[in-house]
């Protein structure tokens, strides 16, 4: 049986943590933007052997449970006790990992509605599963509640699926113009000093979109949070001002990547994409992707 699932790529444009002791409580509000482009998960499943094994793969090269943990743990979860058989997953990113596109939840969740799929279940108990694999190992915190609602979405209340609430703000013409320049490791900035910072600031941020909640306010919002909390500046912030020279919309840091992101109109993109490649700077563009993440049988 092979089952494929489909997780769109998230990016976070403000946001402020919130840590409880149960992971399932643990979130994060804010608010960010959900793509076409994202991660694709395969999950064969065979049964038949004398012996129960799950084994993960990146990009098409397997990878040791040190460097995929969430995974994992989200499949040996999942996978019954009394199976025998095996389980492989195959994860394949259309973004780099640790650029701030949700690949970790995308991993996680994708693997989570796979096997769920395969095994049994509802997709609020394998997404939580996901979710809290997704907190214990510093993976994220409100990628996965984000992924499954789509569009442009807003996190009002923190938590895992079933507990947070996450709305969405309506938008018409936009496409999403990423930049994607190096990583950032999620766990190490939200360990840091900024982290005071961040926790202000995103629920300022918030609360100003609620008022006047469209994706310009948003954006407005988020390059606002990344420069007031310092995580925006040097040579990036320079290349968001150069951007904003061409785009009528400001653009805003991936949360947490070394890159940028804008919500851009069709008519724009041409003078977006001249400039960046004019300085020699990767980008890509995705359209935003409203719907929740899709799972079934695949067939090839």
């Amino acid at each position: 049986m092979l089952i494929r699932a489909f997780i769109p790529a998230h990016i976070t444009a403000f946001f402020a943590p919130v840590r409880r002791e149960d992971p399932l409580m643990s979130g994060s509000i804010g608010a960010g933007v959900n793509l076409s482009k994202g991660t694709n998960v395969f999950a064969s499943v065979e049964a038949g052997a004398l012996e129960r094994h799950v084994h993960v793969a990146f990009n098409g090269e397997p990878v040791k449970r040190e460097d995929a943990v969430i995974s994992y743990s989200v499949a040996e979860e999942i996978v019954p006790e009394d199976f025998t058989g095996e389980v492989e997953i195959w994860q394949y990113f259309d973004f780099p990992n640790g650029h701030g596109f949700g690949n970790s939840a995308g991993g996680a969740l994708g693997t989570a509605l796979s096997l769920g799929h395969a095994f049994g279940g509802t997709w609020l108990k394998v997404a939580r599963i996901a979710h809290r694999y997704e907190v214990i190992h510093g993976g994220g915190l409100g990628d996965v509640v984000a992924q499954l609602v789509g569009g442009i979405e807003v996190r009002i209340k923190a938590g895992g699926p079933g507990i947070g609430v996450v709305d969405n703000l309506f938008f018409e013409g936009y496409r999403v113009l990423v930049v994607p320049l190096g990583p950032l490791h999620t766990k190490e900035v939200l360990d840091g000093d900024v982290v005071k910072s961040i926790e202000v600031e995103g629920r300022k941020a918030l609360e100003s979109l609620l008022r006047e909640p469209s994706p310009e306010r948003m954006m407005a919002l988020a390059r606002s949070f990344a420069e007031k909390t310092g995580l925006l500046g040097g040579e990036l912030l320079e290349l968001a001002r150069e951007l904003d020279g061409v785009i009528s919309n400001p653009s805003a840091m991936i949360m947490l990547g070394r890159g940028l992101f804008a919500l851009v109109r069709e008519e724009e993109l041409g003078r977006a994409k001249n400039l960046l490649a004019d300085l020699e700077v990767p980008y890509d563009v995705a359209d935003v992707h409203m719907e929740r993440p899709s799972v079934g049988r695949w067939v090839g």
